[in-house]
């Protein structure tokens, strides 16, 4: 197998892995009462994952090394707990397809000004005219799933 094919693969099912995740944190939701509880156990079921798999691979942590990291690099649960409840609410409402259609509008429009500036410490890679356009396919992807 191409090495740069296993990346792929990988990452496509991980964007199956989010799409499934809305309809299952909505139907969650239901039972528990709230968007916000669903994330809550789905954060806790998260967490014990996480565990388990620290402990199968041995990681632990380099707790001297996060001292020196800048304010925003704690962020990532936060944006976490954002995209888990906004996709338990919004399921419901618009549907997985367009929950997720946006979401990813969502992602590419933030990307997009990330790479441009070099924010949050990622490489630089200045807007270019087919970056935006395929950006802005996407938005219409999501005009043409939320009219048909």
């Amino acid at each position: 197998m191409n090495p740069s094919i296993l990346p792929i693969v990988l990452i496509i099912l991980a964007g199956g892995a989010t799409a499934m995740q809305a309809p299952t944190n909505a139907r969650l939701a239901t039972a528990v009462g709230s968007p916000v509880n669903a994330a809550f156990v789905s954060f806790t079921v998260g967490a014990l994952a996480l565990a388990v798999l620290a402990a199968v691979f041995q990681t632990r942590p380099d707790w001297a090394a996060t001292r020196a990291l800048p304010w925003y690099a704690w962020m990532g649960g936060l944006y976490g707990v954002v995209f888990v409840v906004a996709a338990a609410w919004s399921v419901p409402r618009l549907g997985v397809a367009l929950t997720i259609t946006l979401m990813v509008a969502g992602q590419l429009l933030i990307s997009l000004f990330l790479d441009h500036f070099g924010a949050l410490g990622v490489p630089q890679q200045p807007l270019s005219l087919g970056r935006a356009a395929g950006v802005a396919l996407v938005i219409a992807g999501v005009l043409l799933v939320r009219r048909f």
